[in-house]
């Protein structure tokens, strides 16, 4: 499957990318940094330096395959393109991410955009808080 979604972005297909595709697909975490990418390939005995894992993912996003997100933490982050746009809530304690698509929310904007003349090309919401295991530990 990894090797076809590669193929499909227009990348040649090296076990580097194999390897980061995978992880990204398999890890169970839907938003990875580079730096969480590099440590699940030395947990699986991978010899790739985090050199390459920031190239590969540099790549995929080029080519669609992932989508970077900046959030609050300064850190890059990695979610694969599922195509689908949605929204994020980002805890400021711990740093937990929850994705939420709420259309009015979405018809607002663009009728806002609308009213200012503006033409979207993309957009990002992302509201910071804290999530609920963290509203206890204030």
């Amino acid at each position: 499957m990894e090797n076809e979604q590669i193929k499909q972005a227009g990348l040649k297909v090296t076990a580097p990318r194999v390897k980061i595709l995978s992880i990204l697909e398999h890890s169970g975490k839907r938003h990875m940094s580079a730096e969480d990418v590099y440590r699940e390939l030395l947990s699986q005995d991978e010899e790739i330096g985090l050199a390459t894992v920031y190239r590969v993912l540099t790549q995929f996003e080029g080519a669609g395959l992932v989508c970077r997100r900046h959030f609050e933490s300064g850190q890059s982050v990695f979610e694969l393109n599922s195509g689908e746009h949605h929204d994020h809530l980002v805890c400021i304690k711990c740093g937990a991410i929850v994705e939420f698509l709420d259309p009015t929310i979405e018809t607002r904007q663009k009728r806002i955009a609308a009213e200012h003349h503006f033409k979207i090309e993309d957009h990002s919401l992302v509201v910071y808080g804290l999530c609920p295991n963290c509203q206890g530990k204030r």
